[in-house]
Parts: C-alpha cells; sequence; structure tokens
C-alpha cells in the first residue's frame, strides 16, 4: 500500500493519477474528502491531519511505502509523519524536497527542505529523495498581476533555471515508489531547457496566439508578489527575496538528465506545457 499526503495539489494529484493508472494500491490522506471528489475513484481515502498525530493511525495502517510532500516552511508535519510511518512500520518514504538545498551557501529556502530531508534520514527508514526545480506550474502565479495590471512580473531578469512539469515530477515519484532500486538515492529532475521568465513568456505567448507584456519587479515586495499574489509571512517572503536574487544572478542555470533516465523518455518542455494550460489564461470575462 503506497499512502500519498499533499494529494490534491499541483504534483499530489498528477501523481494519484499516475498510480492509478499503473494500478498501484493507493490510498491519500486527506482532510476534507470533498477536496478530493475529482481525483480517480480506486485511489482510497483516508481522513486525517499531518498536523493532528493522532489522527494518524488509522491512515498510516498497513502502508508500506510513503510520498511526503508537506506544505509551508515548517517541519512538524514533516516530522509528525515520519513518526506515524516509524509506529506503523512503513518501509520505504519518497521525500519531495527542492534543489534549493544544493546551494552554496544553503538559501533559507534550502534549510527548510534540508531539516525535513535530515528527519526522513534519520528515521532509519529506507528513503529517496527528490530535488525538483521550480515548476512550470508556477507560472499561473503570473496571473493576478496579468488580469489586474495588464502584466507578468519578472522577478529574475537575466536568470536561467530548468522548470519541470509537475506532471514529470509524479511520474518520477510513480516510478521510484514502484519500481525496485531506488532507496538511498537523491534525484535532482528538471525539465529540459534552461530558460529566462522572458522566455517563457514568449512560449506562452505563442500558445495564447497573443501579445504579453513583461515587467522586471522594483522592488522585494513586487517580488514576492510575483510569486505569492496574497503575500507570505515574513520568513517566507525573506526567503523568496532571497531565493530570487540568487536565481537572477544564475545565468546559467541547473540542469539534469535525470528525468530522462528515469522515465525512459524526454520530460516534457514548456511548450507542451503551455499548450495544456493555455485555457487558464483566457482573458477573464
Amino acid at each position: 500500500m503506497i499512502l500519498v499526503t499533499g494529494g490534491t495539489g499541483n504534483i499530489g494529484r498528477e501523481l494519484l493519477h499516475e498510480l492509478a493508472r499503473r494500478d498501484a494500491d493507493t490510498r491519500m490522506l486527506v482532510r476534507d474528502p470533498a477536496r478530493a471528489s475529482h481525483l480517480p475513484d480506486s485511489i482510497a481515502r483516508a481522513i486525517g491531519d499531518l498536523d493532528d498525530p493522532a489522527s494518524l493511525g488509522e491512515p498510516f495502517r498497513d502502508v508500506d511505502q510513503l510520498f511526503l510532500l508537506t506544505p509551508g516552511i515548517g517541519t512538524t508535519y514533516a516530522s509528525n509523519a515520519v513518526a506515524a510511518a516509524k509506529k506503523s512500520g512503513v518501509r520505504h518514504v519518497v521525500l519531495l524536497s527542492s534543489d534549493n538545498v544544493l546551494g552554496d551557501p544553503m538559501p533559507a529556502m534550502g534549510q527548510w527542505h534540508h531539516e525535513r530531508e535530515e528527519m526522513v534520514r534519520g528515521s532509519g527508514i529506507p528513503w529517496t529523495i527528490l530535488r525538483p526545480t521550480g515548476f512550470m506550474s508556477n507560472a499561473l502565479d503570473w496571473l493576478p498581476s496579468l488580469r489586474e495590471d495588464g502584466y507578468i512580473l519578472d522577478p529574475m531578469g537575466p536568470g536561467r533555471y530548468a522548470p519541470i512539469d509537475p506532471a514529470d515530477i509524479a511520474a518520477v515519484a510513480a516510478t521510484v515508489l514502484i519500481d525496485d532500486g531506488h532507496e538511498g538515492r537523491e534525484y535532482v529532475i528538471t525539465g529540459p531547457e534552461t530558460l529566462t521568465v522572458g522566455e517563457q513568456v514568449r512560449t506562452l505567448e505563442r500558445a495564447l496566439g497573443r501579445r504579453l507584456d513583461v515587467r522586471e519587479v522594483a522592488t522585494a515586495d513586487e517580488a514576492v508578489r510575483a510569486r505569492f499574489p496574497n503575500g507570505a509571512p515574513p520568513p517566507l517572503a525573506a526567503a523568496i527575496t532571497e531565493g530570487f536574487a540568487l536565481m537572477r544572478a544564475d545565468t546559467v542555470g541547473r540542469r539534469t538528465d535525470t528525468a530522462r533516465q528515469l522515465l525512459g523518455r524526454e520530460p516534457h518542455d514548456f511548450a507542451d506545457w503551455c499548450r495544456r494550460y493555455k485555457d487558464a489564461f483566457a482573458p477573464a470575462d
């Protein structure tokens, strides 16, 4: 039995569909079953809350493998999940981390992921760690400024990175959960090409068939708004500001072939993602 946390998010949703396609015996942890109504019926639902250790006994019962994705900047959810996994006899944990842990020096955004990694490594349970770059779906964060102000905020300027499709992260996660031989491995997974934000916008323009205006951010507050339009807690806002400054300075970008090697195919490029999600960028009525 595979237990999936974070199943209603961008990656978890894709992972549940992938596991359903592969006929894997899967259960998802949910706080509100109504939020999972759009997910495959073949996936069992277990009600529980990673913030409430007492609620995790039944969801973790008879679980062999855990896909661990926890939101936010803290470590409480991860700590509670690892404790429940140890208690129930889980035999393999696949942790979604971030390539930010590879920074030298490690940025704040990487520190939180590093702490979660250390929890999993110290659990005594065999583990696999996935470290993706930024998600292609982060482009959806452009919508508020695009619709309200008529432009997309660019916090990176000349900086490059290789965004990855959440569907490819999910496919990698399904592979390491189902196939043998991935315990003790750390996989840095990226998309197939390094891009600036400006280049991503030009790619989206071609998919939409219309021009989009781009403006580089002028302040730290605007940089935060580019990623979290509704604002962010001060520690997260500071980490975002630091992260964008580091990304702006990296005009080469990190890219690996790990996704292709694990999946036996090329990961999706950003143009493909734009074609699939172009309806989300339709002008508001």
